[in-house]
């Protein structure tokens, strides 16, 4: 094993630093990635498959530990125990209690779930987690499959340096200018719903005809959705600019989140995603979907290329070894830190939206598993987020929600079915709450 994998102690990546200071019971920065067997699942043996596959993520088997200026994560021996969910999905971990982990392993009849404090990794990090558990899970339950995809991890696998390290830092380009703060976004005037409850609505729809028609329009999946959601937002300001026609409105911005492992070849299994943030401006209502959907190629195209992204690490790494930041001790940061993300942070976004790819397994195995999907993080400031999701031949289209309010969602897949593209909806609402 590399001298680094053998450390007792990790320090938080840079995009990590923030989120153990800014949790609470409204801003959990807990994301969840899915699984839904088409068997019910054998709780013992997936205890077994995670006390396997833990010793392969050295950097997740941790505690959070405060330092004097921040928090850091001390290795433990200790494994999780799998739960059986009994609460909402995405609800806070306890990360300064000691001996709690940064993520837990759920099972509820044919589901297995891994949710992830953000502070330890991202989306990313999260999949290669869940595909390598459920891989163990397969083989203790003697299924035989051919496992040729490096991307899963064996138990028994030397960890790698570069999968423990924090790529914002490596790729720093200390030349490059950060970019302009954004303005204040519009936010959705809806209630907040009780501290705790979180509203899962997806959509499932056939991956196949919805790529079909965003290549037809020249586009990407992904941005085709961006364009349906800013195209459902301003249908929805235009309801309220009716009730209440002096309503101030900001600009509409999405937080769109990037994984950056390719464009750098990196292999770290910590955070190492940006947001670009597409934005428009809802006083101008006459917007066609046409327009919408070339400004958002457009930007996607011109934002995700190498030289917008090193601004963007720029601008992260900076801040983090500022002396400011540097000299300010932790206790002071745990005030300070929550005030400053509700305004320079989410203060600067109406909602997130994110595509975490499609998810694969050995062929084999997929007969044995129904789906994956992922549910984001709940936020108080950003009331409502969506991540997509794909495997096989469906895509899954989930709305995180802190509020009981429906409209966006009805809106959402309304357009999507005036275009063709019938979604089947499921919500978590029939879910007792014990």
């Amino acid at each position: 094993m590399k001298k680094k994998s053998k450390s007792n102690w990790y320090p938080l990546d840079n995009a990590g630093k923030l989120y153990p200071s800014i949790m609470s019971w409204r801003v959990s920065t807990i994301f969840r990635i899915s699984s839904t067997l088409t068997e019910y699942v054998d709780s013992t043996l997936l205890q077994q498959a995670l006390n396997l596959v833990i010793k392969r993520f050295p950097y997740f088997q941790v505690n959070l530990r405060p330092g004097l200026f921040w928090y850091y994560f001390d290795h433990t021996k200790k494994t999780p125990k799998v739960e059986e969910e009994k609460y909402y999905p995405c609800i806070r971990l306890e990360l300064k209690k000691k001996g709690t982990f940064p993520f837990r392993v759920i099972y509820y009849k044919k589901r297995v779930s891994v949710e992830f404090s953000h502070s330890i990794t991202d989306g990313t990090g999260g999949i290669i987690f869940l595909q390598s558990l459920l891989k163990e899970y397969f083989k203790l339950k003697k299924i035989n499959f051919i496992d040729e995809d490096t991307s899963f991890f064996n138990y028994n696998d030397v960890p790698k340096e570069e999968e423990f390290e924090d790529s914002f830092k490596r790729y720093l380009n200390k030349t490059t200018p950060p970019p302009y703060r954004l303005p204040k976004a519009f936010h959705f005037p809806m209630p907040l719903d009780t501290k705790g409850v979180y509203h899962i609505v997806t959509g499932i729809l056939p991956v196949k005809n919805i790529l079909e028609i965003s290549k037809n329009h020249g586009v990407t999946l992904t941005e085709f959705i961006i364009a349906v959601y800013f195209d459902t937002i301003l249908d929805y300001i235009k309801e309220l600019k009716k009730e209440n026609p002096k309503i101030k409105l900001n600009p509409i911005i999405l937080n769109v989140p990037v994984s950056l492992r390719k464009l750098y070849d990196s292999k770290t299994l910590r955070n190492f995603f940006i947001s670009v943030t597409p934005m428009i401006d809802p006083r101008l209502l006459d917007y066609s979907f046409d327009e919408i959907l070339a400004y958002v190629h457009q930007y996607m195209k011109e934002k995700t290329h190498k030289r917008f992204i090193d601004q963007q690490i720029t601008k992260n790494i900076k801040s983090e070894l500022s002396f400011l930041n540097r000299s300010t001790p932790l206790f002071i940061k745990n005030l300070v830190l929550p005030i400053a993300y509700s305004r320079l942070g989410e203060g600067s976004y109406t909602s997130g939206i994110s595509n975490v790819g499609k998810i694969t397994m050995p062929k084999e195995l997929e007969p044995l598993i129904e789906r994956f999907e992922a549910y984001p993080p709940p936020s108080e400031g950003n009331k409502i987020k969506i991540v997509m999701a794909s495997y096989k031949d469906n895509l899954y289209i989930t709305f995180g929600k802190v509020t009981y309010d429906k409209t966006i969602e009805k809106l959402f897949f309304r357009k999507l079915r005036k275009m063709g593209i019938v979604s089947k909806i499921e919500t978590n609402n029939s879910f007792i709450h014990k």
